[in-house]
């Protein structure tokens, strides 16, 4: 069984587990099946906003889309749940993500 039945499978088995819904995004994305994954991503946000993981990678999906409004928005909101949930690398990480999108990165 390859990895996407597997984690299909472990949805049916609790179709409102985060960690398997990330995954799933995760593994789509990996294959380049980018409407896939930006499903997930985008349900995750919806249904599990407290879900700090998906922030970062639903906004570098948006601006590989070239979203970039979205994708802003999305790492703010991200910024906002990490340090709700007190993790300050992932803040750190989205604020990293949310100064390239806007243009402002290390190498500028």
């Amino acid at each position: 069984m390859d990895r996407l039945a597997a984690l299909r499978t472990f949805l049916q088995d609790d179709p409102d587990d985060p960690f398997t819904r990330f995954a799933l995004a995760q593994e789509h994305a990996g294959r380049g099946e980018t409407d896939e994954a930006l499903g997930y991503y985008e349900g995750l946000v919806r249904e599990h906003a407290d879900y700090v993981g998906t922030y970062y990678h639903l906004g570098a999906l948006y601006r590989a889309l070239g979203r970039d409004d979205d994708a802003r928005a999305t790492l703010r909101a991200g910024i906002a749940v990490a340090t709700a949930a007190g993790d300050p690398h992932a803040r750190a990480e989205l604020q990293g993500a949310l100064l390239e999108a806007e243009g402002l990165g290390f190498d500028d």
